[in-house]
């Protein structure tokens, strides 16, 4: 497959997405906020009237609270029981993508939530950018790099929903490789037309209380003796932070038995460094038996630095015992890996080990797959 998506990504969201299927989505939106507003409303005022029935001791308005209350039931119940409207959800389509950017946050079992920015190119439509969160496995998270290309599942009539396709088949497979996609323009990005969840809790909060204060201000004579119930604002204080334009950060494991070289306990410690210092992209990167630190300037270049999440840290255990028994040094004392950018157009950063024994210290050069391109055994020089 040739380059994708050149002279297509420049077009806006609009060429992008099919109108009548934006329209359509605009609509249900509309008045899936209009349903949620009345309910809401009437919820509100249905419950103010029974308080301030109580408070009144007003029957009449007792009833027409309950009565509105018992209305509500009743219509949730039979939504409910109604069978849904028959539409068949949208058929996926397969095609690639190039990640423009990956960030992975610390979980609790072996699939961790990354938030991938996408460059999605179809072979029918122009590419475009979406930004999605999906949970991938520990294990696989080195084969997903920033600039690489990844076989993605995106909906022809919701392009926003795409899904990285994890295991793909062999031809897939053999098209990612060959694929080179130019990135999409930030001008293309598809989010979703749907309202967010704190916008449907803002929406829902503020149709309640505004139905509830209309009862209560219709009953306000009669109410105006229990006294003014005085509210408390509490007001949160304003943090600004100011990033510095170099940072260096480090973290110990510790434990009688906790080492780096454990399965896992790098990748884990990378996410904690990661979010100290609020980027993935660091300068230089050493990895110690139980010290893992990272330095960092903002003002270099991608290219200049290191993605952390992008290399294969579950590789380097083997790295550092081949180390330790092929360069010749007897009884090693300690190791240490040092990750720096490479150098050149497209180099890959690049991953030093040296192992310090009686015999003198030898190192061992590595790309970013965990592939060995150079060692320096004892007594040699590099």
């Amino acid at each position: 497959m040739g380059t994708t998506g050149q002279g297509q990504a420049g077009q806006d969201v609009d060429e992008v997405d099919a109108p009548p299927v934006r329209r359509r989505s605009a609509v249900r939106g509309f008045l899936a906020a209009l349903r949620l507003t009345a309910v809401s409303a009437v919820t509100g005022g249905a419950l103010a009237a029974l308080v301030v029935a109580v408070i009144i001791k007003d029957v009449p308005v007792f009833l027409t609270g309950g009565g509105g209350l018992v209305v509500l039931i009743l219509i949730g119940v039979v939504a409910g029981r109604r069978s849904p409207a028959g539409e068949e959800p949208p058929a996926g389509r397969i095609a690639l993508a190039r990640i423009e950017d990956l960030r992975a946050t610390s979980g609790e079992s072996a699939d961790v939530p990354v938030t991938f920015r996408l460059t999605v190119a179809p072979d029918d439509r122009p590419a475009y950018r979406v930004k999605i969160e999906q949970h991938i496995n520990l294990v696989d998270i080195p084969a997903y790099r920033p600039r690489g290309i990844a076989v993605v599942e995106y909906h022809p009539d919701e392009p926003w929903k795409v899904r990285i396709v994890t295991r793909p088949t062999a031809e897939w497979s053999r098209r990612a490789e060959e694929a080179e996609i130019d990135s999409a323009p930030e001008s293309t990005l598809v989010v979703s037309p749907d309202m967010s969840e704190g916008s449907w809790c803002m929406l829902t909060l503020f149709a309640f209380l505004a139905g509830a204060a209309l009862v209560v201000l219709l009953f306000r004579a009669e109410l105006f003796t229990s006294g003014n119930d005085d509210g408390a604002a509490a007001k949160a204080p304003s943090s600004s932070s100011s990033a510095s334009r170099t940072f260096s950060t480090s973290t110990t494991v510790s434990g009688p038995s906790t080492s780096l070289l454990t399965f896992g306990v790098m990748r884990v410690t990378a996410m904690e460094l990661e979010a100290r210092v609020d980027t993935a992209y660091v300068t230089a990167i050493t990895i110690e038996d139980h010290r893992m630190a990272v330095r960092g300037d903002s003002t270099r270049p991608v290219s200049e630095t290191v993605h952390l999440q992008s290399l294969p840290y579950e590789l380097f255990p083997g790295l550092v015992r081949e180390a330790r028994t092929t360069l010749g040094v007897g009884d090693p004392r300690s190791w240490r890996i040092d990750v720096t950018p490479g150098t050149g157009a497209g180099a890959g950063p690049r991953v030093r080990v040296t192992v310090t024994g009686k015999e003198g210290t030898a190192h061992l050069d590595a790309d970013a797959t965990g592939r060995v391109t150079d060692r320096w055994a004892v007594g040699e020089s590099g």
